[in-house]
């Protein structure tokens, strides 16, 4: 039972990874401009009426309008009367940004759903690895460290909003998500009820290690170009998309840079694994994946951003991350059949 909560808390990150992959494409991070609520509301608006001033109107404590280009957040629970009375209202001091878009709103909203119910798994997971104390204390430790790491995620989450998007911030918050998908894969490798041996070059392995951090890497660099875009989206408007990165920065060259060596180096690993027969049959898929996100960032680049491409790319950029690391703890682990769980 412990595996199966990991194998969904795993899913449900992933799921988190990909609402906020939309959430960048859209440009919905500041859909919901206050946090853990959206708009004070734990269901969000749907009319633009809702998050005006009106009188005769009840609001509960918390609870936000905009007037007057501002947040203003209600004091107490109280029923409006004729004319506004600032006695009633706090005005939204975290940042100045107060604007209602409909559809950003419930996507930012969606997002923070996901994010609700991956924490959710993760704590049961946590709860569910109790079982297995007897047979190894890492996993009772490293399951409870998994929810830390989402409510450090959470916080790191709310800095992002508070700070009205602030790219080193955005960084951070992809990267932690890196993190906790490691640790997670790490859950599920070491708690299988067998391992396999594999027979395999410190050399290969290596390679592997470097493979991964220049993914890692790629991430980071791709975080940077996207706030790129963003600029450039706020300057010439998101309908013209051939002038996105019409000039780009010194970032996007390193960017793509990197996805040829990236290739290069993933294509030598496939080889070798292919020639000495070491077994390592997810390095195919990682393969697959580094091809697919290179045909992305293509047709981002030549095609003018085609539907869905920005996300698509920061998935499969997630899933080769995840593929990658999985198969370097079956390398680094080679010599290490020595764990088994008993399934509960």
């Amino acid at each position: 039972m412990y595996r199966k909560w990991v194998k969904i808390a795993l899913v449900a990150v992933y799921l988190v990874i990909i609402a906020g992959a939309m959430v960048r494409m859209t440009g919905s991070g500041m859909g919901c401009p206050d946090w853990p609520k959206c708009f004070g509301y734990y269901i969000p608006p749907t009319e633009i009426t809702e998050l005006e001033w009106q009188p005769q109107r009840t609001f509960k404590k918390g609870q936000v309008i905009i007037k007057d280009e501002t947040l203003q957040v209600a004091a107490k629970d109280f029923t409006t009367g004729e004319s506004f009375s600032e006695e009633n209202w706090n005005l939204y001091t975290k940042h100045d940004y107060a604007i209602f878009n409909v559809w950003h709103t419930w996507i930012e909203y969606v997002n923070r759903l996901f994010g609700a119910l991956s924490g959710l798994a993760v704590f049961i997971m946590a709860l569910f690895s109790f079982s297995q104390w007897k047979y190894s204390k890492r996993i009772v430790l490293l399951s409870w460290l998994s929810v830390f790491l989402l409510g450090f995620q959470a916080w790191l989450g709310a800095t992002v909003v508070y700070s009205v998007l602030s790219p080193l911030k955005i960084t951070v918050h992809m990267v932690m998500a890196l993190v906790i998908l490691a640790v997670l894969l790490y859950l599920l490798y070491y708690s299988r009820p067998k391992l396999r041996t594999f027979s395999i070059s410190r050399g290969y392995t290596n390679l592997l290690i470097f493979a991964l951090l220049l993914t890692v890497a790629q991430v980071v660099l791709g975080t940077q170009v996207r706030e790129f875009v963003d600029e450039q989206v706020a300057i010439v408007g998101d309908q013209a998309k051939s002038l996105w990165l019409d000039n780009p920065d010194l970032y996007f060259y390193i960017h793509r840079s990197f996805s040829i060596v990236i290739f290069l180096v993933n294509l030598a690993l496939w080889f070798f694994n292919k020639k000495h027969s070491y077994g390592l049959n997810k390095i195919n898929m990682v393969f697959f994946l580094v091809i697919l996100e290179a045909a992305t960032g293509i047709a981002m680049y030549y095609f003018d951003f085609p539907f869905l491409s920005q996300p698509l790319h920061l998935v499969i950029a997630s899933l080769l991350f995840g593929y990658q690391f999985y198969v370097v703890l079956q390398a680094w682990k080679r010599h290490r059949p020595d764990f088994i769980t008993r399934q509960v």
